[in-house]
């Protein structure tokens, strides 16, 4: 049945990570009468969140940076975002430290940060100046205009074409900030924000350099009670518009009759549906839930020709004593850079060195863990398992192992003999419970040949009422792009059933 003849729409989405919830939300608040299918006992996809012993673990993305796509979202039925969520500043915006006992707090005060950048390379305080007027160029013309338009033919591409041409788009992020950056080091803090997206700075397209002017523009938040408490805050938002969540209900196959999805099968039972958007792994969407079409082998084939991120190796630990001397987010820069990232993108096997990503979420929220206590995430970007099939049952706890003790060496003192609890999270984990393919972290590597018309559509080529959102689809990872994402998704469907 074609939804545009019909009242009353109807719309499965699979999948509640943050693409899939925003998705819901544009929709039921337009009238299409929405049902999330979530495979998960609880609701956020790679937000998910792990309590143990009073501790709070947020399991994925714990950086806020445009704040205004959130509020637009909640407007769109009428509600505010702070009647669900609390956002709490974050400042700095991250602490970026290297081993020989370096620091630069990047935060949004231009005086204290030229400051910093004069005490690392005077010549750099101007150069910075330009960077940021490119990035912020990058981020009117990436962002603004094109961050939540779906390119679904390539006449789109070519359109964009003069303004990528004229951003240089062809040269890597690391490459266009050496253009203004003279000092090594300063050139590890304005290129490294590509990795938050599963991007390799030194291959991946300059356009991601805007992700510094996002920042810049709207700060960096933290919802207060985690990263969850803003996912839950969008679920109970959804369904105080009526939206349905089913939990623990993972989908089967998506069917298709006469070149429509017409239904989604889960727990062994066919739900009937107008429309069906998948927020899921986009190999996993077409290998598995289409595998038993024609299209789902093709496109499933033609997507692992792909090439996918970098993977993480994450462990959640609880403390019990506060950590003051450490900020809300600190990249810890190892002796490698370029060598390092190469490995991660292109070795086969796990880095003898690592760069870490260390999160103390209580410098900013302390009713994430007990009384006195912090609790923590350090993340080690990694091969995914394509490049670099190992055991991650015994080289885990090996890694885990390393990165507490480089981490009780430079940054936390005494970490193994205050710690409660601890958990990993593995590229074996990211493929078995997110089923992510090869247990990459972003979907599809973000270069400029998989971006934009590049990357797998926001509307499926062959079947006309089946969208995907999220990471794998344009514009690609990270919270904004998930969420940019639902608005190019949510657009076509509403379109499609005449809304």
């Amino acid at each position: 049945m074609n939804p545009s003849s019909s009242s009353a729409a109807t719309a499965a989405v699979i999948g509640s990570g943050f693409g899939g919830l925003a998705l819901a939300m544009r929709l039921q608040a337009a009238g299409v009468q929405t049902t999330v299918f979530e495979s998960r006992d609880k609701p956020g996809g790679r937000a998910y969140v792990y309590r143990d012993q009073g501790f709070t673990f947020d399991a994925g993305p714990t950086v806020i940076t445009d704040p205004s796509a959130l509020e637009e979202l909640f407007a769109l039925s009428g509600r505010s975002l702070a009647d669900y969520v609390e956002l709490l500043p974050v400042a700095p915006f991250y602490r970026l430290c290297w081993e020989d006992g370096t620091t630069l707090d990047y935060a949004n005060d231009q005086q204290a940060l030229d400051a910093q950048l004069r005490a690392f390379s005077p010549d750099d305080v101007e150069g910075y100046q330009r960077f940021l007027e490119y990035s912020r160029a990058v981020f009117e013309e990436g962002y603004r205009k094109l961050g939540t338009v779906p390119f679904l033919n390539f006449r789109d591409m070519v359109a964009a074409g003069p303004a990528l041409v004229k951003l240089q788009a062809w040269r890597s992020v690391y490459s266009k900030v050496s253009q203004f950056i003279k000092d090594e080091k300063l050139r590890q803090v304005f290129s490294f924000h590509s990795l938050l997206v599963g991007g390799n700075p030194f291959e991946t397209s300059s356009i991601y350099a805007l992700i510094h002017a996002l920042e810049r523009e709207w700060g960096v938040w933290f919802p207060r009670g985690g990263t969850s408490a803003l996912v839950q805050g969008m679920v109970r938002c959804f369904e105080d518009m009526g939206g349905t969540l089913r939990l623990s209900t993972p989908v089967e196959r998506i069917e298709v009759q006469s070149g429509r999805a017409s239904a989604v099968v889960a727990g062994g039972q066919s739900h009937g549906f107008d429309q069906v958007a998948s927020n899921a792994d986009v190999v996993h969407t077409y290998e598995r839930l289409l595998g038993h079409t024609p299209r789902g082998q093709a496109e499933a084939r033609r997507l692992k020709g792909k090439r996918f991120s970098m993977s993480l190796f994450v462990v959640h630990f609880g403390l019990s004593r506060p950590q003051p001397q450490l900020r809300h987010h600190t990249v810890c820069f190892g002796a490698r850079y370029r060598e390092l990232i190469r490995d991660i993108f292109h070795g086969s096997e796990i880095p003898e060195d690592f760069s870490l990503y260390l999160h103390a979420p209580c410098a900013t929220d302390p009713s994430l863990a007990p009384a006195g206590c912090s609790s923590h995430y350090v993340l080690a970007p990694v091969p995914h398992l394509g490049n670099a099939p190992v055991d991650w049952s015994v080289e885990g706890p090996r890694l885990r192992d390393r990165i507490f003790d480089y981490l009780e060496a430079h940054y936390m003192p005494g970490l193994r003999e205050s710690l409660v609890t601890s958990r990993m999270f593995t590229p074996a984990d990211f493929r078995d419970e997110l089923n992510a393919h090869h247990g990459s972290a972003f979907s599809l590597e973000p270069v400029l040949t998989q971006s934009a018309w590049f990357r797998p559509h926001n509307r499926d080529a062959e079947i006309p009422n089946l969208y995907i959102v999220g990471a794998g689809t344009h514009p690609g990872a990270g919270v904004p792009g998930v969420v940019g994402s639902a608005k190019a998704t949510a657009g076509l469907m509403l379109e499609e059933a005449g809304r």
